[in-house]
């Protein structure tokens, strides 16, 4: 059936039920929707590794986040308490030991083209030119070895090219940099270069593990600022791990903290702290002492220091309220991790 018609008989069945199809239809349209606005779903995951003897370690223990959509999501805490396990789970690249993660919808499996990837060191092929580096993915994609024998594959070839150009001058740099290869960028360019080969996938999910974190400090600002102004202008939802507070509050929208209560190899770490933030970033210029004071809030709780009395779940940072700066509420939850 050729689709958009419709036959006697559906007409006929959609008179039988009268407005129970059309309240069906709207039902399923809404739920559609729903979760089309949650672009990563992560449903009580857990992680845990077999030692020797039966023992197993707890990396990640009964994880539930829900990632909307245009998001960017800032994944902080200590060395070793799974972030960039949680990252790998997202990809595909890892499955949990329990529970599910989905994106955009359907469950991660595997390794697939609805995210894009930038890891901490440049993921750059190191035989292959810059423009040869940004073009490989959309035409692998769409076109086998084959498929280059056809007519179409020239006319998507020069599209592609063009975007890798566009997506170059996007990144800050030259056209005359499109035939060199990566040995002859700096770290900075070829992060650059790194990030426009995710965004030539036009993936609306992007995965960064400590993009930034092997860069001078003047080039780490200055892709920070690309970077917010890159996502200011589609909206992709951004995961972004990084051990960095500073860095966490100026380029994310929500700040999730990972932590382990214990040293124990059977405690997993749990989200200890869920934040929103403002819209234009914080940082010390522009926020001084509230900066400041969320900074040391945040690494306190990155450690996993505990917040005892009922009253510290909403501490003096309850100055940093929306009606001032558009920080949002801050959400902590020593006792179990999980999102009230």
């Amino acid at each position: 059936m050729v689709s958009g018609m419709s036959t006697p008989e559906m007409t006929a069945g959609l008179r039988l039920v009268g407005g129970q199809a059309a309240r069906a239809v709207d039902g399923a349209e809404v739920l559609a929707h729903a979760q089309a606005a949650k672009s990563i779903s992560i449903e009580d995951v857990s992680v845990s590794y077999a030692l020797e003897r039966s023992a197993r370690r707890c990396v990640l223990e009964n994880i539930t986040l829900e990632i909307e959509e245009g998001e960017f999501v800032v994944l902080l805490g200590e060395t070793g308490c799974g972030k960039s396990t949680l990252l790998r789970m997202l990809l595909g690249q890892e499955r949990p030991t329990t529970g599910q993660i989905s994106v955009g919808g359907a469950r991660v499996e595997r390794v697939d083209a609805r995210s894009g990837y930038v890891p901490q060191r440049y993921s750059l092929f190191p035989d292959r030119t810059v423009l040869d580096n940004l073009m490989m993915g959309p035409l692998t994609s769409k076109f086998h070895i084959l498929g280059r024998l056809r007519p179409s594959y020239w006319e998507a070839r020069r599209a592609v090219k063009a975007e890798a150009f566009r997506q170059l001058a996007h990144m800050g740099l030259q056209a005359s940099d499109a035939g060199k290869y990566p040995y002859q960028l700096s770290g900075g360019m070829q992060q650059r270069v790194a990030i426009a080969q995710a965004l030539m996938m036009k993936n609306r999910v992007l995965l960064m593990d400590e993009a930034f974190s092997a860069l001078d400090p003047a080039t780490r600002s200055s892709l920070q600022r690309l970077l917010r102004s890159v996502w200011s202008e589609t909206r992709p939802t951004v995961v972004f791990v990084t051990h960095n507070t500073a860095e966490a509050l100026f380029l994310g929208t929500r700040l999730i903290v990972l932590a382990r209560e214990s040293k124990d190899d059977a405690c997993g770490s749990r989200v200890t702290l869920d934040m929103k933030l403002a819209e234009g970033g914080m940082t010390l210029r522009t926020h001084g002492q509230k900066f400041l004071d969320l900074v040391e809030h945040v690494e306190a709780v990155s450690c996993g220091q505990r917040l005892t009395a009922p009253g510290e779940r909403r501490t003096a940072l309850d100055d940093c309220g929306e009606e001032s700066d558009g920080v949002g509420p801050v959400r902590v939850f020593p006792e179990d991790g999980v999102a009230k």
